[in-house]
């Protein structure tokens, strides 16, 4: 049946593809635990091959297909949290694949009054901010997980307006909670992207794709300062919450 239900995850019916087939695979693999680990992994290859197939073009229903897929390796992610399964070559490929789902993925559109979310980015994120809450994510995999939110908000040439920075910077936050976060990389990312954002007061006129891409960083930004507010405060989560204040204050 969830064979089945994957079928779905690519349908212009968002009753079908969202309110049905997602949410009874989250149910069913999630809060149920059902399904055994060989079964789970078969559907970690079928999903991770949907990420692949039309990426990069625009306009086609194809992205349906692609962006619910990436919600339900978010199930499976979520999952591996609860009863691991994944090992860590899985976990590995799994990150890989997200990340350069993000970065190749050119149908930014959100909501469309017919065939209902898209969302790619927001999902991509909500995947990523799950993998990067894993015993399995590395040190090493931070700073690339920081400059992929960069990336994406750079190269979208356009402002987002339903949640995806915010979405980012729940990936943000999650890394700054680990009790293995390096600080050095985090600042130094944060240096780099208010560097970049710079430059758009240097142009008079802006640059469009700056501005736009200034004015991504600057709403992620926000949404990261209110997650380190709401979650569990350290001495770590307070010193990056000031980092991030810090270069608020002085746009």
């Amino acid at each position: 049946m969830v064979r089945e239900l994957s079928g779905y995850l690519g349908s212009r019916d968002p009753e079908l593809r969202d309110n049905l087939a997602y949410s009874i695979i989250a149910t069913w693999i999630v809060d149920q635990e059902q399904l055994s680990a060989t079964e789970l992994i078969s559907l970690l290859d079928e999903w991770s091959r949907n990420l692949r197939v039309g990426v990069g073009e625009l306009g086609a229903d194809g992205v349906l297909k692609r962006s619910f897929s990436v919600l339900c390796l978010l199930v499976l992610a979520e999952r591996d949290l609860k009863t691991a399964f994944l090992g860590a070559a899985r976990y590995r490929t799994l990150l890989a694949d997200a990340l350069a789902y993000l970065k190749h993925e050119h149908d930014l559109r959100r909501f469309d009054p017919t065939i209902g979310w898209i969302h790619a980015t927001a999902h991509t994120a909500d995947l990523l901010a799950g993998l990067a809450s894993n015993p399995l994510f590395r040190i090493k995999d931070q700073g690339r997980l920081l400059d992929a939110i960069s990336e994406r908000l750079s190269s979208a040439q356009e402002v987002f307006t339903h949640e995806e920075q915010d979405r980012l910077a729940l990936v943000a936050a999650a890394i700054v909670r680990r009790r293995d976060f390096d600080p050095a990389v985090f600042y130094h990312w944060l240096r780099a992207l208010n560097a970049a954002d710079q430059q758009v007061s240097k142009d008079s006129p802006p640059k469009l794709e700056l501005l736009q891409a200034s004015e991504n960083d600057t709403y992620m930004l926000h949404g990261l300062a209110v997650d380190l507010c709401m979650g569990p405060s350290s001495p770590a989560t307070s010193n990056a919450l000031n980092a991030v204040l810090q270069v608020l204050r002085a746009r």
